[in-house]
């Protein structure tokens, strides 16, 4: 049920009507902003903490009466000095961390426009759906779509491994979120049949999740995924790696032990474990280098089996997947690590032979890419073992198993830093959104503001994000095994074979397992 008051709310930023829609739990106020009704900081499942604490995601409690969703709810624990960016510098407080907030052109339950569900990344143990990067307002408008953002449990709260606890709790979230949508989405004037979650990174990982679980059968129909990490963990490696983190705190990683320790209190596990993970490459092999200690573990039950293996077997078959991947991944860390142009041959040589495919995997690199100096060979190798060649290889098994993939490569550089950072980690965020003066846009567009070709080029990325919403076509061929048919993001898009051929070569045949505990 939709109403609209009579009065607008105090200090809203529209003299027009507030919206209230009647959700499966009690009313919600929104406000009218540029056009759009936005509701912000809706509880999708109750407070995580108490007896519910490191469980399953809980029922939201009903309330009385009409509740404002004008405030994005608190994020979940985490290291806050990792949140920055303007808006955030007043962090909401309160362990009611799980929350949805929704734009939509108009709360019309006879609308039924496409749903776009947004899950954010971050190494699984970083992000807040309000983070100003992630406003969807531009997609909403120019897409005439119904944005929805969701809240996940992070870090220890969501994917460390305790004894007693469910495994992949930040996934079981995102699944209650998306329950969420399917019960209440129509009052706001979307279609629940015509779902699509899209993430990037750790977000991006998340929608491959979800496409292997079979506890999201029917709650969406299509799937984004910007940079999906080949990251995940086995069950062996997530125990160790969990007694690791409890020890920082000097506990046990049991339910019993770590309920002890107050949540925000909690992360400097984390925050401790991360600063020394490479001491432990011995033990955690490829893992380690990674510096997060969180990934979705192949516990067999919330997350069966690798989504490579689970698209390959058919599992998301009946769901449309689109996919891919920027050309210069892996740069954003070397730069964030200050080491640009500072890589050794030496640490070029122990990046190939820990990343590299196969037995004479660096000496396989070095004769595709003769011409690369070793700090081009340590940004290939990662950036094709990290991101783009689980990204491919998704598409891959999704057309192996039955569905139909659309595969993208972003090339555009950042125009920040004198354009040194290239085509990088997490650039597509402010081109898809428009947030080029936030969160990680203050530092790909530093000080620059967006051209034309800026602004064409997020017109495009919302065009075709927005078109594969609504009919499952982003606007050029779907990928196949013989053409292999790419859309090239760029000044310029063109439609052209894989362009990372090089790097397609020498990973094909790899299989994408869970990092083992060695």
């Amino acid at each position: 049920m939709t109403t609209t008051e009579s009065r607008p709310p105090t200090g809203g930023p529209s003299n027009e009507p507030a919206p209230v829609v009647r959700t499966t739990t009690g009313a919600v106020r929104g406000r009218r902003e540029a056009g759009l009704a936005v509701f912000r900081g809706i509880p999708f499942a109750a407070p995580p903490v108490g007896e519910a604490r490191f469980m399953a995601p809980r029922p939201a409690p009903a309330w009385d009466g009409i509740r404002d969703a004008h405030a994005f709810g608190p994020p979940p624990p985490q290291d806050l000095g990792n949140l920055g960016g303007p808006g955030l510098l007043d962090v909401p407080e309160g362990d009611e961390w799980l929350t949805v907030n929704v734009w939509t052109p108009e709360p019309d339950p006879a609308a039924r426009r496409p749903v776009m569900v947004w899950i954010y990344g971050g190494a699984y143990k970083l992000g807040h759906s309000g983070s100003p990067g992630y406003d969807a307002r531009h997609i909403a408008t120019d897409g005439d779509v119904v944005v929805v953002s969701l809240n996940y449990r992070l870090g220890m709260e969501g994917f460390a491994f305790i004894e007693g606890a469910p495994a992949n709790r930040g996934l079981l979230d995102q699944v209650a979120a998306l329950e969420w949508v399917r019960d209440n989405i129509e009052a706001f004037g979307g279609d629940p049949d015509q779902v699509t979650v899209f993430g990037e990174s750790a977000g991006a990982g998340s929608v491959a999740s979800l496409l292997s679980m079979p506890r999201t059968a029917g709650l969406f129909r299509r799937a984004i995924a910007q940079s999906v990490p080949g990251t995940f963990f086995s069950d062996a490696l997530a125990r160790d790696i969990g007694a690791a983190l409890a020890a920082e705190v000097g506990l046990r990683p049991t339910v019993a032990d770590l309920s002890t320790i107050a949540p925000h209190r909690l992360t400097s596990a984390g925050e401790t474990l991360s600063a020394k993970m490479l001491q432990y490459v011995d033990r955690w092999g490829q893992a380690a280098p990674t510096v997060t200690p969180f990934s979705p573990v192949v516990d067999g039950e919330v997350l069966p089996t690798m989504p490579w293996q689970a698209l390959a077997a058919g599992s998301a078959k009946d769901v449309d997947l689109l996919v891919g991947h920027n050309r210069d991944e892996y740069r954003l860390f070397i730069a964030m690590a200050g080491q640009l142009g500072q890589i050794t041959d030496e640490r070029a040589v122990s990046a190939l032979r820990l990343f590299a495919p196969g037995p004479d995997g660096e000496q396989a690199y070095r004769a595709a890419f003769p011409d690369a100096s070793p700090s081009e060979l340590y940004e290939r190798v990662q950036t094709d073992w990290l991101f783009n060649m689980p990204s491919l290889h998704l598409a891959e098994a999704q057309r192996a198993g039955g569905g139909s993939a659309h595969l993208y490569e972003l090339t555009w550089p950042a125009p920040g830093n004198g354009g040194a950072l290239g085509a990088c980690h997490g650039l597509d965020i402010p081109l898809l959104f428009g947030t080029y003066g936030a969160d990680l846009g203050l530092l790909l567009f530093a000080g620059v503001e967006p051209s034309a070709e800026a602004l064409s080029l997020s017109s495009r990325f919302r065009a075709s994000w927005t078109a594969f919403a609504r009919t499952g076509d982003p606007g050029w061929p779907a990928y196949d095994d013989e053409r292999r048919l790419v859309q090239v993001l760029d000044a310029e898009p063109v439609v052209t074979a894989y362009p990372e051929e090089r790097s397609r070569r020498l990973w094909e045949g790899y299989e994408f397992l869970p990092l083992p505990l060695l």
